[in-house]
Parts: C-alpha cells; sequence; structure tokens
C-alpha cells in the first residue's frame, strides 16, 4: 500500500462542505470524507507553520524537537518520518512545501555536505525530494524571505512570465490597467491574480504529484504539501469571483472580549494584523478570495484523486488529508493564526484506508481528542513499521479507523514560541519566557503564559465559541486546577531519551550478567558461577 500525505497550508478545520461550512462546497475533499475517517478534534502542534511542520515530520512536540517557529533549525540527528519508514524499505518523498531550515552549524560540525544523501535527507526534514518549493517568494529592501531556488518561478518563466520573481509579479498579483495589484495588498483580493489559471501555484504542484506517483515504481509515502490557501489572499479567475460578501460567516467575536482581556490576548489583538481584520470591509475582500483558493485546491484534489482512480491505484492508496494549522480571518479580533482559539489551532483530518479492515468506520467522523503528530505513527503503522514510543510521541490512529477498541487521549497539547513575533516587544517578555501551551479537554481549554502572566480559560461546553475568558474568574479555580495538572503530567513525560527504548532497558537488566561487573556480593557462591568464572581460580603464572 502506498501513502498520499496531503497537507493544506492555513486551512481551516470548518471550511469544507464535509465540516459543515454553508456556502463552500468541496465535492472531493468530501469524496474521501466519505472513503474514510474525518477526526473532529485535531489540534495542531503548534499554530505556526514551522514548528507545525517540524512536529508532524518528526512525530513529535515542539518542546521536544526545539524547531519552535519558522526558521529555526530543525537539530542535525532529530529522527523524522523519513528515517524510520526508509529503514523498512519503504520511500519517503515530498512534493511541496516544508519551511525546514536545516542545521548548517551542526552539519558542519558533523562534517556532512549538503551534496551528499544523509547531508541532504537531514536539510530536508528527512525526505527525498522530488519538488521543494516553500511558495513565499516575498522580496523586500533586504532581498528574499526565502533564498533558495523556487521550482516553480523557474517554471513560469520557462512559460515566459516576465521578470525575477513572476511568483510575486503575476501569480500573486492582478492587474490595475498597466499597475501590478500585488496580492500583499488586501483591498486587491477581489481582482484576478494576473496568471492562467492552469499555470498558477496549486496546478502545478499537483501536476508534480502525478508525474511523481507515474514514475514510482516502488511502495511510497509521498508528502504533497500545498502552499494555498495561505496567504497572499489571492487567487485567479475564475475563483476570484466564485464567492462574495454574502458567502462570508459572521466573524466569532464579541465586543466583551475586549473588555480587560488578557494581556496576551489584548497584545495580539491591538497588533496591525488584528486591527486589519478587525475590519468587516477587509473580511468581505479577504475571505471571498481564501474559499477561492479552497476551492481550487478541492478541484485539483478531483484531478489528483482521478488520477488514482484511471490508473487503477485508488484502492491501494492510503489518503490522509490535513493543514499545519488555521486561520484567524477575523475572528476574535484577530488575522493570521498565533493563539489557540479553534479557528487557529483546531485542524481538518481526513484519513481513507483503503483495505478492507477499515470498511466498518467508512464515512463517520471521530470525536476522539487528536494531536497532528498522531498522524506520523499512524503512517508508520499503516506502512507495517513499528512505531517507535520512545522517539515518536503521537499515537497511531489505527484503532479508530478499524473500528477497534482503544484508549483515546484525556488532553490536547499545543504550543507556541512567540519570542520572534512583536508581540514579544509589546509586552517586554524575554525571549525565553515568550512561551505559550494549551492543554485541551472535550469540555475546558486553559492556556498558560510564561512570563507571569494569567492563563486563559474556556468552557467549551457552554461557551463553544470561545468568547469568555475565566482564566481570573475565582469561581472557577478548580477547572484551572485540573488542567495545569494534565499540562502538569505532560510536562513529566519522558521526552528525550531517543536513542534507547524501554524494551532495550528492560533486556538489559534481566537475564544473566555477563559482563563481569559483580556489585554487593559477598562470595562467589551468592552468583551463578558463569558469571564469576574470570575471577576464580588459579593466579596466572607470569
Amino acid at each position: 500500500m502506498n501513502i498520499l500525505y496531503i497537507m493544506f497550508d492555513q486551512l481551516r478545520f470548518d471550511y469544507l462542505s464535509c465540516a459543515g461550512h454553508p456556502t463552500l462546497h468541496t465535492p472531493n475533499i468530501d469524496r474521501i470524507a466519505k472513503r474514510g475517517v474525518r477526526f473532529t478534534n485535531c489540534y495542531t502542534q503548534s499554530p505556526v507553520c514551522g514548528a507545525a511542520r517540524m512536529s508532524a515530520y518528526t512525530g513529535r512536540y515542539v518542546s521536544s524537537h526545539g524547531a519552535q517557529w519558522n526558521g529555526m533549525p530543525l537539530r542535525v540527528g532529530e529522527p523524522t518520518l523519513g528515517d524510520h519508514l526508509r529503514g523498512a524499505g519503504v520511500g519517503c518523498w515530498l512534493i511541496g512545501k516544508t519551511h525546514m531550515n536545516a542545521d548548517t552549524l551542526g552539519m558542519k560540525r558533523l562534517g556532512l555536505t549538503p551534496d551528499s544523501v544523509i547531508g541532504a535527507r537531514q536539510a530536508e526534514a528527512g525526505f527525498d525530494v522530488w519538488c521543494r518549493d516553500d511558495g513565499l517568494w516575498a522580496q523586500g529592501p533586504d532581498g528574499f524571505y526565502d533564498r533558495k531556488r523556487s521550482p516553480y518561478n523557474e517554471y513560469l518563466k520557462s512559460l515566459g512570465y516576465a521578470g525575477q520573481n513572476p511568483w510575486a509579479d503575476f501569480a500573486n498579483a492582478g492587474a490595475d490597467g498597466e499597475d501590478m495589484a500585488s496580492g500583499w495588498f488586501m483591498q486587491n483580493a477581489d481582482k484576478p491574480a494576473n496568471i492562467a489559471e492552469e499555470h498558477s501555484e496549486t496546478p502545478w504542484l499537483t501536476g508534480q504529484a502525478i508525474d511523481f506517483i507515474s514514475q514510482a515504481t516502488d511502495p511510497w509515502v509521498a508528502h504533497v504539501s500545498y502552499i494555498k490557501p495561505h496567504w497572499p489572499y489571492i487567487v485567479p479567475a475564475p475563483y476570484h469571483d466564485m464567492f462574495g460578501p454574502d458567502d462570508v460567516p459572521p466573524a466569532v467575536k464579541s465586543d466583551a472580549e475586549r473588555d480587560d482581556p488578557n494581556p496576551i490576548f489584548k497584545a495580539f489583538m491591538n497588533g496591525r494584523i488584528g486591527q486589519t481584520f478587525s475590519r468587516e470591509d477587509v473580511r468581505d475582500k479577504v475571505i471571498p478570495a481564501y474559499m477561492g483558493l479552497i476551492k481550487q485546491c478541492d478541484d485539483q484534489m478531483g484531478r489528483l484523486f482521478d488520477h488514482l482512480e484511471h490508473t487503477g491505484q485508488m484502492d491501494s492508496t492510503m489518503i490522509i488529508l490535513t493543514s499545519d494549522h488555521g486561520d484567524y480571518l477575523g475572528d476574535h479580533w484577530m488575522g493570521e493564526k498565533d493563539l489557540f482559539h479553534a479557528s487557529s489551532v483546531k485542524v481538518p483530518l481526513i484519513i481513507s484506508d483503503p483495505r478492507a479492515t477499515a470498511n466498518s468506520t467508512r464515512g463517520t467522523t471521530c470525536d476522539d481528542l487528536v494531536e497532528s503528530i498522531d498522524v506520523t505513527a499512524t503512517i508508520l503503522d499503516a506502512a507495517g513499521v513499528p512505531v517507535p514510543e520512545h522517539i515518536i510521541e503521537g499515537r497511531s490512529l489505527m484503532p479508530a479507523l478499524n473500528g477497534t477498541p482503544h484508549t483515546a487521549r484525556t488532553f490536547a497539547i499545543s504550543e507556541y514560541d512567540y519570542s520572534k513575533h512583536p508581540v514579544c516587544n509589546t509586552l517586554g517578555t524575554a525571549p525565553r519566557d515568550a512561551r505559550l501551551f494549551m492543554v485541551a479537554t472535550h469540555d475546558w481549554k486553559l492556556i498558560h503564559a510564561e512570563g507571569g502572566f494569567p492563563p486563559m480559560l474556556f468552557d467549551l461546553k457552554n461557551d463553544p465559541d470561545e468568547l469568555h475568558d475565566l482564566g481570573r474568574d475565582a469561581d472557577y479555580s478548580a477547572q484551572r486546577a485540573t488542567l495545569y495538572a494534565h499540562l502538569h503530567a505532560w510536562g513529566l513525560r519522558m521526552s528525550q531519551r531517543i536513542t534507547v527504548s524501554d524494551d532495550q532497558i528492560i533486556a538489559s537488566r534481566t537475564g544473566r550478567n555477563g559482563t563481569g561487573v559483580i556489585l554487593g556480593v559477598y562470595d562467589e557462591t551468592d552468583v551463578d558461577p558463569a558469571e564469576v568464572s574470570s575471577y576464580v581460580g588459579k593466579i596466572p603464572e607470569g
């Protein structure tokens, strides 16, 4: 069985028709939900691209692998999904985005060169690369945001698009007469991107995925990782005007949220992004474009799934669809991601297993608490690779897919290091204290902030929209204590002893001691004679 591991960037959990969106129809993603299980309570490990993805690729929490923000390197030697699979003879390939930043100093220290096989895998989050393009080719006075080569830009140049950065000039910009209408300016979100639809990023990457699948002969796991519907919020025709302000759901927000808010929440709300997305005219421009980007993604899923059907591979391919994090889109007076309200921290997760063992759960939903790192464990389990529990901190979801009894999580964890965010300056927080932790159960959610700030608390059962912060309410001290106990138990987990498993430890302290280290023994009759045979008998003659 092959595994198609599809990740979208910044796709909200509730912007799919199978998740109940009232006006955005995603029949091709729904098609996979009908063939598999849709998990309704999946939490990302961090509401920021880089940290979330490094957790997905390692199967480990953010504080375990340490790559806590965009651009922070994943330390050399950190075991990844590709490392675990490759040891079992299964290829693990990248097609698209990772946001991986290589630990160049660590590689240099160990003598690993990027042009070697092992060096390249270290630099690419453990993947073998079919095509990597992180899809963020911003350019400012200090140069490019991403200084790597862009295969997508090279593709556009080969088609005759002008300039050095057609990603910015055409794929993510419209036209205002002869002037560029950049997608970076949200006032242009309702304009069509100045590019043929079939040449835009999502169709291009889908073509790369089809090319990979068409040539593959050995078992594979393919991580097809799309940049969209991540900003810039602009999409080519005909998707640019498929939706309008009437299709935009009302923002989930309340004036009460701005009355004496938690200091960290206040700092994010009052930042430029929060202030901009608090405007209804901005939402009316941006969200229809965001929906158009999702609709284009869904159409391309149809193209990809049709290829699997036409080539006879649909029934031998597990399909996983998810996202790295969500998008506030004006909910809670915020934009982007960063904090732990559902629109930011919950992600879609749909898994379709073609094997007969999953027949009983097809077309169902699972409300268990799930974390993104569980996908890593699930892929290994599905591929027949033992999950190394001393390394992988996620749990396999195969029991939920097969309808077999299992113990679900009691709580879910997400983390956020905001030390490189402007909010850190606003609050005057030291970098080592600029850390947030979320612990959520089915009924409650607690957000803990280092640096002496008060917590936030939400009653998810009676306040599912998370509009009333009970973090400083004396009447809810018992609920806070319970959630802090969960966070404390998680904090005491064994997370760094990854070179030796529990089974190896148990084996090392049972059975015969054949190493000759004999402690607490009065004479040789107290132990197995074989263990002390080197220490009894005549003194050797010289």
